[in-house]
């Protein structure tokens, strides 16, 4: 696969549509040639301790972010026409669309592939685990900011283009 975005979502409590923050990797050609990142102001507007632990987001920073339908309006138009890549596409498939739900936008049918479920079929038992950073680093990448939207999208990229 050479042409995608990877895309990864930072939630501020237990809710999948609780989105704060976004990171997105447009791959054409085997190459990065695009990538955004923001900060979203969450619904529902709480954050749970754990989330900010993981992600260190907090209701301060996303205070007078915008709404999801006003970064999707960004977003949309990167990753048009691409099949999207997460690692544990699952959790970001469901972000995407209770945010679309709750917003009431129209879910286009966007095509996910998981690079969790082909760590899990290439590395088999030859890793410790299959989580994000560790995979990247089986992969060659160096994640140094996990948890970082972007930085998560931009390992999820290049695992992608090793293993999919």
């Amino acid at each position: 696969m050479t042409d995608f975005a990877a895309i990864d979502f930072e939630t501020a409590n237990e809710c999948p549509s609780s989105v704060c923050s976004v990171g997105v990797v447009v791959v054409r050609g085997g190459l990065i040639t695009d990538t955004f990142y923001s900060l979203i102001h969450p619904e529902p507007e709480y954050y749970k301790w754990f989330c900010q632990q993981v992600h260190g987001i907090c209701p301060e920073d996303t205070e007078t972010a915008p709404v999801f339908p006003f970064v999707w309006e960004k977003v949309a138009p990167l990753i048009e026409s691409l099949p999207l890549v997460a690692h544990n596409a699952r959790f970001d498939e469901g972000c995407l669309k209770a945010v679309h739900r709750v917003y009431q936008m129209d879910y286009p049918d966007y095509r996910f592939y998981d690079t969790l479920a082909a760590s899990r079929r290439h590395f088999g038992r030859l890793l410790p685990n299959h989580q994000l950073h560790t995979v990247a680093a089986a992969c060659g990448f160096d994640l140094t900011n996990h948890h970082h939207a972007l930085a998560d999208a931009e390992a999820c990229a290049h695992i992608a283009l090793q293993l999919l």
